[in-house]
């Protein structure tokens, strides 16, 4: 006998058994190999929920633990409630976590009390949540599920991002859904994306004939060309038509968007149910949560099951397990726009007396209620948002300070509510947001420095977006009008200006702001006086901005952290490597144990160019890595686009031309490189650098070529990037036979220099000057480029001065001359792990009668990634997988799954013998 429980058939899914693979593949890899993350897009009424609601029935049919989370428009101010709500079944286990990440839970969820003192690490939080997961998939691997990403409150998404970012090596997998214009910033363009499209014709014909009352002739022609596709909206065309099949004459679907035509075919069975139906689901609508018993309870005659019946029938709502389930986001938005005022306020006010010990969602039902300016919801509002920025939820903090402000009656208190919203979400990392709120501030007080203050926000917020024009219109006037009076604003003003300068290179800007700090008074040694001069004028300011920078570099430490990450980007731009490489990293070491990921992103970014340009190649490709991640959550563009571009340059260096290429063309599809020369010029570098690995010297020298102009007097595409190319572009040129027009474009680029140059651009000129010049005057310029001791702080550089000087002695039948400079490079090369230099380096030795052995990796640890070798040295130091885990934000599984790869590749079979491989003292 047969005692197994009976499978009932799930409905079937129309054309959509591509998507239906790929998310099954994806639940399949939760606990092997593969992606490990997928995004379900599609517009409303697509059927993401329905392909979300097969995945979650596929992997707990083959043993899955699933945990899923609905957005709801009615939490989204509520931190970390959707991640409180997908961690429900697990909260058990919390009390197994590490007690500092155990506690920054319990704050986060609102589970302790908090001292006044205490504030919420949003780095503690983000492990916390993936221990516990760890845990569970531990046990039993793992799917979650998120559906309506869209209306997740944004400290979850965080969360969500943080998790979905370590999922290697753990047997879980996540699957997200959102609309398709609303996709979560964390998650619009860095994991793989899977589209449900609109349904082809066949398919939608299909759709209407499985109808109960499919319609036929005219209103056939009119849903099918109406609904374009959408799965939802044929289904509801379909059933409007069969109630009233008079609507074909009356063009009714003709009359409204799509959106809002679905809306009003919700609407329209409302009239017909129950007024006490009616007042349930409006009540259910305001809530915006399926959490509705507490409420329901409180309202006589609403907590019977005869409420619901009625919609049940209609479709609109299923009640089970204690929840009332909308059958469809715009379900709510049509019973909610369906209402009065009147009835959505009285709604409103019940649900804020029902939520009296939940002061943060009284606060906002108050809010909703609110018929004008009420300084007590108001100060409610402003209450709740310092809770939230208490718990680290700033986001929540500035949607709260923003109503408040709308509330506000009087106008200064309203303008300072918005500035502080603006400030919230500028720590939130969201600088879109930010624009949007400082634009109101100007229209509610005339407090110049307040309105300074919310212009620097602005400017900051725009050139985060790559909107440099517009950033430097906010700017620019801030910095002069509060130059004599407010020099200290005027000076954060201009700082903030000389970002977007440098980025967009335009040579008014430039001029303009070296003009107008010059005005500022007062505050010589500020540390933004210095940005302005390293970035603006790097060549023309440099003595200036070098004797500021070395009177800096003694009181850095003084001025705090925004003074490090600043300063160390002027010593990058002044070609102070060294000094840049210290300071970052002081810095970054710093912002590790921080939340503000935008910073985060700069300074990462910042100091993986500097890694780079020291020959720390390794530790660059982490911290590139780092920052790519940091500026993809928060909306950081330049950096989302720079990093990528700096990895491929890794890549093209290291000998992997293909991957180099297939890196740098991703990162710059969606982008117009044509108002950025900066990352214009990084994308034809790395481009360059992957031609020269393969040995293409022509497409090389047309890559470098155009970091210069065709014009009959070239110039520089970026006035400080493009300099740093001349001496590549001249060694290409020569192979490519292209001299000529090389030597046009180094006495162009030359033109453009005046003042004092750093040992580094000094080196470059002079190695270009070496290659191009005839043999009477290239030997003196190649000494040239080597005669300062200081050039090996950039050694790749360095080892091509050397390869070429070794090169030129050799074909000069000086072999006994360039030996030692063409075993100075090869060890340079072998080092950095150069490996098409390597080859080349070593091919020229042994033309100059050296043996050289075959290329082999530099050490045992060089197959491993820049994570694996971090991990494995941090294990030889002796620390355990938690230990390990908590410092680079991993958890221990993950550690342990990275370990019981790296074993291997070392040729190790035990911990204790990675001391040994690794040469750790």
């Amino acid at each position: 006998m047969d005692l197994g429980t009976e499978t009932v058939a799930e409905p079937e899914i129309l054309s959509r058994e591509a998507e239906l693979a790929r998310i099954f593949e994806l639940v399949d890899t939760a606990d092997g190999t593969g992606s490990k993350v997928l995004v379900l897009t599609g517009e409303p009424g697509a059927g993401k929920s329905t392909l979300v609601d097969r995945a979650a029935s596929y992997a707990a049919s083959i043993g899955r633990l699933v945990l899923r989370v609905r957005g709801a428009e009615g939490e989204r101010e509520l931190g970390f409630a959707g991640i409180h709500q997908l961690l429900h079944p697990l909260l058990g286990g919390i009390g197994r976590l590490p007690a500092h990440q155990a506690e920054a839970l319990h704050l986060a969820f609102g589970t302790a009390k908090a001292e006044p003192s205490q504030r919420l690490d949003p780095m503690l939080t983000r492990l916390g949540v993936l221990n516990l997961l760890s845990e569970a998939a531990a046990e039993r691997p793992l799917l979650l599920v998120v559906d309506d990403a869209q209306w997740l409150d944004l400290g979850s998404l965080e969360v969500l991002a943080f998790v979905a970012r370590r999922l290697e090596g753990e047997p879980a997998a996540l699957l997200l859904a959102a609309r398709d214009e609303t996709v979560p910033q964390r998650f619009d363009r860095v994991f793989p994306h899977l589209t449900a499209g609109p349904l082809d014709r066949a398919a939608s014909v299909l759709l209407l004939n499985a109808q109960p009352h499919p319609p036929r002739g005219r209103a056939r022609s009119q849903i099918l060309q109406q609904a374009s596709g959408n799965p939802l909206a044929l289904i509801e065309l379909a059933r409007a038509f069969a109630k009233d099949p008079s609507r074909r004459d009356r063009g009714a679907i003709d009359s409204l968007p799509l959106t809002a035509r679905l809306e009003q075919i919700f609407a329209a069975e409302l009239p017909t149910l129950p007024e006490a139906t009616r007042r349930a689901l409006l009540l259910a609508a305001a809530a915006g949560t399926a959490q509705l018993s507490d409420v329901l309870h409180t309202v006589p005659g609403m907590d019977g099951p005869e409420v619901w019946l009625p919609a049940e029938r209609t479709g609109l709502v299923r009640v089970e397990g204690g929840e009332v389930r909308l059958r469809h986001p715009l379900v709510r938005s049509a019973i909610y726009q369906a209402a009065t005022f009147t009835e959505r306020r009285e709604a409103h006010l019940v649900l804020a007396a029902a939520s009296t010990d939940e002061p943060d969602r009284r606060a906002w039902h108050l809010a909703a209620a609110a018929l004008g300016p009420d300084a007590e919801v108001a100060d409610a509002l402003a209450a709740s948002a310092e809770r939230s920025r208490h718990r680290g939820g700033y986001a929540a903090a500035a949607a709260a300070l923003e109503r408040a402000a709308e509330l506000t009656p009087d106008r200064d208190q309203r303008a300072s509510r918005l500035l502080a919203a603006a400030w919230s979400a500028t720590h939130g990392g969201h600088p879109q947001w930010v624009n949007e709120i400082t634009s109101r501030v100007a229209a509610l007080t005339e407090d110049a420095q307040v309105l300074a203050q919310a212009s620097t926000l602005a400017g900051w917020s725009l050139a985060v977006t790559l909107r440099y024009e517009d950033s430097i219109a906010y700017l620019l006037p801030v910095a002069e009008s509060m130059a004599a009076e407010h020099p200290g604003l005027a000076l954060d003003a201009a700082g903030t200006a000389a970002t977007p300068a440098y980025r967009s290179g335009n040579p008014f800007h430039r001029t303009e702001l070296l003009r107008i700090t010059d005005l500022i008074a007062g505050e010589p040694h500020k540390v933004d006086r210095i940005w302005v001069l390293a970035s603006c004028a790097p060549f023309t300011a440099r003595d200036r901005a070098m004797e500021l920078f070395n009177h800096a570099l003694e009181t850095v430490s003084e001025g705090g952290l925004s003074d490090t990450i600043v300063l160390g980007g002027a010593a990058w731009a002044l070609d102070e490597t060294d000094h840049a490489v210290r300071l970052l990293g002081r810095a970054m070491d710093h912002l590790r144990r921080a939340a503000t990921a935008g910073a985060n992103a700069t300074a990462a970014f910042s100091l993986a160019n500097s890694l780079f340009e020291s020959g720390a190649w390794t530790a660059a490709q982490s911290s590139a890595e780092e920052a790519f991640w940091m500026a993809t959550e928060a909306g950081a563009d330049y950096m989302a686009v720079g990093s990528p571009l700096l990895q491929a340059a890794l890549r093209a260096a290291r000998g992997d031309h293909a991957g180099a290429r297939a890196r740098a063309d991703r990162a710059v599809r969606t982008v117009d490189l044509r108002k950025l020369p900066g990352l214009y010029v990084a994308h034809r570098r790395a481009l360059a650098m992957a031609a020269l690995a393969e040995g293409d010297h022509s497409t090389a020298y047309e890559q470098y070529r155009r970091t210069f102009t065709r014009d009959f007097h070239p110039l520089p595409v970026h006035y400080h990037a493009s300099l740093y190319c001349v001496a590549d572009l001249a060694a290409s040129a020569v192979r490519a036979g292209q001299a000529d027009d090389a030597r046009t474009v180094l006495r162009a680029a030359e033109g453009t220099l005046s003042g004092s140059r750093s040992v580094r651009l000094n080196a470059v000129l002079h190695r270009a000057r070496a290659l191009l010049a005839d043999s009477g005057s290239a030997e003196a310029h190649f000494r040239a480029a080597l005669a300062d001791p200081a050039a090996v702080q950039w050694p790749f550089e360095h080892a091509l001065v050397n390869l070429d000087f070794g090169e030129w002695l050799r074909r000069h039948r000086r072999s006994a001359e360039a030996r030692p400079l063409l075993g100075t490079a090869l060890e340079f090369f072998e080092r950095l792990d150069a490996r098409p230099w390597i080859e080349r380096a070593s091919a020229e030795l042994r033309a100059a009668g050296v043996a050289v052995t075959a290329v082999t990796a530099p050490d045992a640890a060089a197959d491993l990634t820049p994570q694996e070798l971090q991990i494995a040295q941090l294990a030889a130091d002796g620390l355990t997988n938690r230990d390990i885990g908590a410092r680079l934000y991993l958890s221990p599984r993950t550690i342990g799954f990275h370990l019981h790869k790296i074993f291997p590749k070392l040729g190790v079979t035990a911990r204790g013998q990675l001391r040994d491989v690794l040469g750790r003292d």
